[in-house]
């Protein structure tokens, strides 16, 4: 595609940002596309194989919601993600210049409501998020998406916390 090699032009390359807890933060950015195969590409490169299916349908809901309805696909306003990886987990911290969303205050319970999108906020990608991320929020102004996946067994809900895991909010 053509839009496609505009991103990989674009798009800022992975750097180390920060240590954290032993961890090393890196942060890519590019303009608001929908060609997101290249940024997802670089975020995916340690993912182990057998999570990548999930996680990368996770980051594409995540990143073209930044893009689409966060920045309204305008090319001068950029989507950024912090982001660390390690053999036990992940985390991404997605940030776009949008005004915000003010994500539902309940969690989803794994019910679709059966109202057609065009008469609601559709909640399929709210959905998607939760089902295949551990962790799943946002900052106070609705403007940046943690995401925390661990290749650990699953834990009980009360010791799921993004603080043992190193992560931090965004």
């Amino acid at each position: 595609m053509a839009g496609e090699g505009a991103v990989r032009a674009l798009a800022t390359l992975p750097k180390p940002m920060m240590e954290e807890g032993g961890r090393s933060w890196k942060t890519v950015s590019f303009p608001s596309t929908l060609h997101l195969h290249t940024v997802i590409d670089i975020l995916m490169a340690q993912i182990p194989t057998d999570h990548q299916p999930d996680i990368r349908l996770g980051l594409q809901e995540a990143l073209v919601n930044a893009a689409k309805h966060g920045n309204d696909l305008d090319p001068h306003k950029s989507v950024s993600v912090r982001y660390r990886s390690s053999s036990r987990d992940h985390c991404w911290i997605i940030r776009d210049e949008g005004r915000g969303f003010s994500p539902p205050s309940a969690e989803c319970d794994g019910e679709l409501d059966s109202t057609p999108c065009e008469y609601q906020e559709c909640g399929r990608g709210l959905f998607i998020l939760n089902q295949v991320f551990d962790e799943v929020c946002w900052n106070s102004d609705g403007t940046a998406l943690t995401l925390y996946k661990r290749h650990l067994p699953a834990r009980s809900l009360a010791t799921r916390s993004l603080a043992f895991a190193g992560c931090v909010r965004a």
